[in-house]
């Protein structure tokens, strides 16, 4: 079966051009103008990758990642748009997006950047499980969970805890994780970073035993004491 893309974006011509291409390479695309229009399609059938324009009409493309993400925590959401300032990035990523590109682009580093996701998405985990203090990973679900809470990670936020778990005796360097896990490591994709390490330092907050230390201008090592 071919991928499914959910396409946003209200420009009529970039809209159809970025359709046309992802059609060409044989992704099964659904192209809507609006976020309301959007969010309907999404609940009524089921995508493989999102990609959002920002400003959109009707329901902005931050409060469309949010209302995704409440019910599907896994899918990936990647972000086009012509706000190419650090704030609004990081914006993206805290309203639960997985990759952000700035207007314009070429349509070869859209390629790349949704086959990236693809891979990841559907390459089998090397381990299913591990228990990481006094929570638990699942690999499969990708669910973290300590005693009666459940938090579902976003695939990016998984592959973050996978990589620190899978090399917890060494410290990670930053462009490391930056080329495994997003395949850059421009000052971008730094900032980027940051963010999730902010949040899975969020999510493990119930164990005080576990750290995700930073060594400043090096990188991070997660320590379990």
């Amino acid at each position: 079966m071919s991928t499914k893309i959910l396409l946003v974006e209200d420009d009529p011509g970039l809209g159809f051009v970025i359709k046309d291409n992802l059609t060409h390479k044989q992704y099964d695309v659904t192209l809507c103008t609006d976020g309301e229009e959007a969010y309907q399609q999404f609940s009524n059938q089921s995508f493989d990758l999102c990609i959002l324009d920002v400003m959109l009409p009707k329901k902005d493309g931050f409060s469309l990642a949010q209302s995704f993400r409440s019910k599907n925590q896994n899918i990936p959401i990647l972000f086009v748009s012509a706000k190419g300032l650090i704030e609004d990035k990081i914006a993206g990523f805290e309203s639960g997006g997985d990759d952000y590109i700035v207007k314009p682009f070429s349509m070869k580093e859209l390629f790349y950047r949704i086959e990236v996701f693809l891979r990841r998405t559907s390459t089998p985990e090397e381990e299913t499980s591990f228990t990481l203090g006094a929570y638990q990973f699942d690999g499969n679900s990708i669910t973290l969970s300590h005693r009666n809470e459940l938090k579902t990670l976003t695939q990016k936020e998984a592959d973050v805890l996978k990589l620190l778990y899978n090399n917890k005796d060494r410290v990670l360097k930053r462009e490391e994780i930056l080329k495994s896990i997003w395949g850059d490591d421009d000052y971008f994709m730094g900032r980027s970073l940051d963010v999730f390490i902010s949040k899975l330092r969020k999510y493990l907050k119930h164990d005080p035993s576990i750290q995700i230390v930073n060594y400043h201008g090096v990188g991070f090592r997660l320590e379990i004491n």
